[in-house]
């Protein structure tokens, strides 16, 4: 008997709602970006995402519905993002999830955004085999994170500082690319030489699945600021992004030969990353490991990943009360 997840995503400034039924067939996603409303800002404004949220949130979810061909009476429950994110934000999507299942007596089920980034790589391969190591990798986080299963994961590293989407936001403000900065970054990078200038990677200590970039992106500062002759615009952004990957994929080789996995998982917006999926796929390929990643669609804040993780933890038995909050900094693990 099939079961249908609907999925709500309001995280940050993506209104989204999908329909996965499953856990792995995608029936409908739709996404409502406010890139265009942000971008005059440099960033996400989140008073002005929480409003806009308030306009789409209902309307896509009907488009969800319609979009799969099914109604409320359909579903066997609703998945929603609780955090980490912006909270109005956040408090939008969780309203709405409580509001319909509550209507249709079907359970709540509350997802960590992280679990829902690793999960697009299910919608992407099905057949995924524990055990996993999944890289995660957006505006907000760097993490490596072990799945010995849908209900055990540990986080081996995370960012101390800056995350890599981060970086990648401030270094293209530096270059005047504007919002948002990782795809601009990438885009200029094609044209440049990874090798032009030696920027720093920082590896921290001995042993540590961790990741700092917020020395990275002061040295890029440093030398746009400082003394010339400069290399162009373009060789700095190469240079810049080829720092990054070769840090996470290094790290991220290390952790599976420490745990012993032979599959490997790229998740998140800067999973998008031309350079990184290239470092990544060569790197595995030369220690004989697999690696998937979802298609460029599920790598940016999606409700579809939402809902399949939602289904797994539906699976499991997992429900949540109507008073389920939101919480700007929720712990994956």
């Amino acid at each position: 008997m099939t079961v249908r997840i609907l999925g709500i995503e309001t995280s940050c400034d993506e209104t989204s709602a999908a329909v996965v039924a499953d856990g792995r067939r995608i029936e409908s996603n739709i996404i409502a970006s406010q890139v265009d409303l942000h971008r005059r800002y440099g960033g996400v404004v989140p008073e002005i995402a929480s409003r806009k949220h308030v306009e789409l949130a209902l309307p896509v979810v009907r488009e969800a519905l319609d979009q799969a061909g099914c109604g409320l009476d359909a579903l066997d429950a609703v998945a929603v993002t609780a955090g980490p994110g912006l909270v109005g934000a956040l408090l939008v999507g969780l309203s709405a999830a409580k509001a319909l299942a509550w209507a249709r007596g079907i359970p709540l089920i509350g997802v960590n955004h992280l679990r829902g980034h690793i999960y697009a790589n299910f919608l992407a391969n099905p057949d995924l085999k524990f055990p996993l190591l999944c890289l995660i990798v957006s505006g907000g986080h760097s993490d490596l994170v072990y799945l010995e299963d849908h209900l055990h994961l540990r986080r081996l590293g995370r960012t101390r500082d800056d995350a890599a989407g981060e970086a990648f936001d401030k270094v293209a403000r530096l270059l005047g690319l504007g919002y948002p900065g990782g795809p601009l970054v990438d885009r200029l990078a094609s044209d440049g030489d990874p090798e032009a200038v030696a920027f720093p990677r920082a590896y921290l200590e001995e042993g540590s699945y961790d990741f700092s970039f917020s020395g990275l992106k002061t040295a890029v500062l440093n030398y746009l600021q400082g003394p010339g002759p400069h290399r162009p615009p373009a060789d700095v952004a190469a240079s810049f992004q080829a720092a990054v990957a070769e840090v996470l994929v290094d790290k991220t080789m290390k952790a599976a030969a420490d745990t012993g996995v032979r599959h490997v998982l790229l998740a998140g917006g800067v999973a998008a990353n031309s350079a990184l999926r290239h470092r990544l796929d060569r790197a595995a390929a030369h220690r004989g490991l697999a690696v998937t990643y979802p298609p460029l669609e599920l790598c940016t804040d999606n409700a579809a990943m939402i809902a399949a993780a939602g289904y797994f933890l539906h699976q499991a038995g997992r429900r949540d009360d109507w008073d389920l909050n939101a919480h700007a900094t929720l712990p994956l693990v």
